[in-house]
């Protein structure tokens, strides 16, 4: 592959990023504000991941200009973001379960809608860069796990708004919590088989 053609990868890359993560940050506050709002576990749980979502793409960013091992180790903290997010959402539905909450259902299906508008945008785009590098197949893991997430706010909206109690929201907060980890500890094993794939490379 020619230097041009390279340079011309690597703009691309940093143009969808940054376009990525623009739209995560924005739905983050969007997901903020409505959980507030609408007192739901589930929906501050997917402000938290697209935070945290925002937070890799800006490491992905710098990343891009990086060395092999500089992206494996922000791969790294990308996967460790995920697996910390996730315990913090498992705490806060079980202070939710514990003290009681009130979410509200109409509220949850309207963002889960727009959210997975959102998310499919990220997936269209992050799957049109050729030859992604571990951070760029990390951010599309987040994306993916994201719109899983706002298939599980809208059938809990559903039921909320349906039965009137907290237990759907709580539900699909903690799975959000255990997707999120699924996704972590994939990202630090794809990161971890490149580690050894340079290793590997060193050696031969």
């Amino acid at each position: 592959m020619s230097e041009q053609t390279l340079d011309l990868s690597n703009e691309k890359e940093h143009r969808t990023l940054w376009t990525v993560l623009g739209l995560n940050i924005a739905i983050a506050v969007g997901f903020f504000a409505t959980g507030a709002i609408g007192d739901s576990n589930s929906l501050i749980a997917n402000g938290l991941d697209n935070t945290s979502d925002s937070m890799v793409y800006g490491i992905s960013l710098l990343a891009l200009s990086r060395s092999s091992k500089w992206k494996r180790g922000a791969a790294n903290v990308s996967g460790g973001l995920l697996l910390i997010f996730a315990v913090g959402i498992l705490i806060d539905a079980w202070r939710r379960y514990i003290g009681g909450s009130e979410p509200l259902g109409t509220l949850m299906i309207s963002m889960s809608l727009v959210a997975a508008a959102v998310n499919l945008a990220c997936i269209w785009l992050l799957g049109r860069l050729k030859e992604p590098d571990v951070n760029i197949r990390a951010a599309n893991t987040f994306s993916v796990n994201d719109f899983a997430s706002n298939g599980g706010i809208l059938i809990a909206g559903g039921l909320v708004w349906w039965l009137g109690g907290n237990w759907p929201d709580l539900v699909v907060g903690v799975l959000v919590a255990a997707i999120a980890a699924w996704g972590g500890i994939s990202i630090l094993r794809d990161a971890h088989g490149e580690h050894h794939k340079a290793m590997h490379g060193d050696q031969t």
